[in-house]
């Protein structure tokens, strides 16, 4: 497959194969002339008398200072330095990777202003795994991703660093291995890199990935764990989700029924004396499914993004470029805090189901073990889920709620979005630790249900976990159990349908 920068619409799954290598990525000929006319038309308006923010001006508070052509090219490339201040470990390569892609998409629709030879050498970059360093804080997500773009453009200009390999090295040193100078920054492609919310994008691009695998994968944990408890699989039918037909959560109930499909577990308490199961196991299409909803808004908004032009001024003619606010990330900050609500929810839920596990009810033993008093069992491990959950909702607040002014008042209202984006995926490798705990307790917890046989997707991810975590007969140190079953869920190893 090929993808063509300017001309096609990005996905997730799309800039994630780019990513890999999986897609090509080109710049066609149709892209080429947009990129090369909207250049013409900056060129125009550069060398004209009439003030055009961003082409022969000043930035922000600076806007009405008007500067001469021999000014521009060095106020371009100081628009880079003087924005690059974030702090902060670096951000991970591959969010690096994509942020460069996303960026490449938006520039090359011709509504930028930046000159071919610039694109060509950031595809460069992207073709060749030359990934910037780029530290996490320092966007307040309003001028675009103003700091960390430009630490992710500062090679262009032979400044800045690069990973190579697991190595920090500084960009004009690669730039000399490549055989490449560094470039000159014209009017307006300053401002045409560093405004722009690739670094929001790129936060959420990768964890509506993570997310979309949790959502089933939360499915998987609550059937297992509805099987060790001998819940009842009633509160999944059909005929009671549709009469309130939310999408979420009529795709839940369905994947709940699939998973306990067949289940001889299931089918041989079908006459016990219980009425109903606690609401962490009866309420499971409802919560996992208003998750899944939140998961559809946010995947919605980010592909509007990733196919947007979200720098400023937006150039519309050789006399016109408008000075507005696409850099704006208001849209993806607020459906990101929903969404970490959202991902913070299955990790709350799969708690209780850990906690219900425990109690000694329905055939289980207390705390997972036959020899309890000698032995805690699984007492422990839900102290852990328990911080982790604690933990999450500490991170709930949103963000996007907060806004300070910056840039003497003129930004006077910001998103913080990048802290959404960030705090978005702490909380989905949160929810990685919690769900493995659940599903190793699950597996316990089916060990007493034996001889019953489950559904044909329960035993294969029972068999899953039994390859690297052994019953509990026992107290031993759980830390080695633990930490296999988060990269279980981390490798995506586990069967979802």
């Amino acid at each position: 497959m090929t993808f063509k920068y300017g001309i096609d619409n990005l996905t997730v799954k799309k800039v994630l194969a780019i990513s890999k290598g999986e897609i090509e990525a080109v710049i066609t000929k149709e892209a080429k002339e947009s990129v090369i006319a909207c250049r013409k038309k900056v060129e125009t308006m550069a060398a004209g008398k009439k003030a055009v923010y961003g082409i022969n001006t000043g930035f922000g508070p600076l806007c009405d200072v008007q500067i001469t052509s021999e000014e521009t090219n060095k106020l371009q490339e100081n628009l880079l330095i003087t924005h690059a201040v974030g702090v902060g470990n670096p951000i991970d390569k591959m969010l690096s990777k994509i942020m460069m892609i996303c960026k490449v998409h938006a520039l090359c629709q011709g509504y930028s202003g930046v000159r071919l030879e610039l694109i060509e050498r950031i595809i460069y970059f992207i073709n060749n795994n030359l990934l910037p360093v780029v530290p996490e804080q320092g966007s307040v997500g309003a001028s675009g991703d103003l700091a960390p773009l430009s630490h992710l453009f500062l090679p262009l200009i032979g400044e800045g660093e690069f990973w190579i390999d697991n190595n920090i090295e500084h960009a004009k040193v690669v730039l000399e291995k490549h055989k490449l100078a560094p470039l000159t920054l014209l009017a307006k492609e300053g401002l045409g890199l560093i405004n722009g919310t690739q670094f929001i994008l790129a936060h959420t691009i990768v964890g509506l990935n993570k997310m979309k695998y949790l959502l089933d994968l939360a499915d998987v944990s609550g059937a297992m764990s509805i099987e060790g408890y001998q819940g009842s699989s009633a509160p999944f039918r059909d005929e009671l989700h549709k009469i309130r037909p939310f999408k979420g959560t009529i795709e839940v109930a369905e994947r709940m029924f699939m998973l306990l499909y067949k289940s001889q577990n299931v089918n041989s308490h079908e006459d016990c004396e219980r009425v109903q199961d606690p609401y962490s196991m009866r309420c499971i299409p409802q919560v996992h499914g208003a998750s899944r909803n939140a998961y559809y808004h946010l995947n919605e908004l980010a592909e509007i993004e990733m196919n947007a032009v979200t720098d400023n001024p937006i150039v519309l003619s050789d006399t016109e470029a408008i000075s507005g606010g696409n850099f704006h990330g208001q849209p993806l900050a607020m459906a990101l805090d929903y969404a970490s609500i959202a991902a913070s929810e299955l990790g709350n839920i799969a708690d209780r189901r850990c906690y219900l596990l425990l109690e000694g009810k329905f055939g289980l033993p207390r705390l997972l073990t036959t020899g309890g008093g000698l032995n805690s069992g699984f007492m422990i491990p839900q102290y852990t889920t328990a911080a982790l959950v604690s933990e999450n909702k500490s991170l709930c607040f949103p963000p996007s709620a907060d806004s300070i002014p910056t840039s003497l008042g003129q930004e006077d209202h910001v998103s913080m979005g990048s802290i959404s984006g960030r705090k978005f995926n702490q909380i989905l490798g949160n929810v990685d630790k919690i769900l493995a705990i659940e599903l190793m307790y699950a597996a316990q917890a089916l060990e007493f249900r034996r001889p019953n046989t489950f559904s044909d997707i329960i035993e294969e991810n029972f068999r899953i976990i039994r390859e690297q975590v052994e019953k509990l007969e026992d107290d031993r140190i759980l830390k080695d159990d633990i930490n296999n079953m988060i990269l279980l869920v981390k490798n995506q190893a586990f069967i979802l349908k």
